[in-house]
């Protein structure tokens, strides 16, 4: 139970983490944030409603919004399950290397596999996108290091033992 606590605590860091990091870089490359965030989140909400979302304009939609981020999070839940065995036994200076490894290889299997399967996300390929990849991987790892830890330390945590 706590490895499921503990990815899933690991995956919503990584995820907002590299969302932040995304938007950050889109407004130093001076890409319009809101209107990027708005279609990205139509192309990830299309995996489940459909195609029709893909031509609508940059107009906020709470189901749109709600599809997108629970794609969006599941999909950091089920990268965390896959990284914690062994991110979990790493410090957090070596898992900062290996999970953006990590995350450079699930930019191509996002970017590059699934689009076989879901061809409208070749227009978010790119250097932001990359880079948002490595921050999530590496902030994923980062985390999974530290809840491991805290998890198998508890009284350093003030965490009273039980």
């Amino acid at each position: 139970m706590i490895r499921l606590h503990a990815a899933a605590g690991a995956g919503i860091i990584a995820g907002t983490g590299a969302t932040i990091a995304q938007m950050l870089l889109w407004w130093f490359d001076g890409t319009p944030v809101i209107d990027t965030l708005l279609r990205d989140a139509r192309l990830t909400a299309a995996i489940v409603m459909g195609t029709g979302v893909l031509g609508q304009g940059p107009v906020w939609r709470w189901d749109v919004m709600a599809w997108a981020t629970a794609i969006h999070f599941a999909l950091s839940f089920i990268y965390a399950l896959i990284a914690w065995p062994l991110a979990r036994t790493l410090n957090v200076p070596s898992s900062v290397g290996v999970g953006a490894l990590y995350g450079a290889a699930i930019y191509a299997i996002n970017l590059h596999g699934f689009t076989h399967v879901f061809p409208w996300f070749d227009v978010s390929r790119g250097w932001v996108t990359i880079l948002a990849h490595l921050v999530f991987g590496a902030s994923l790892f980062a985390s999974c290091v530290v809840l491991a830890h805290r998890a198998s330390h508890p009284h350093r945590f003030g965490v009273p033992n039980r």
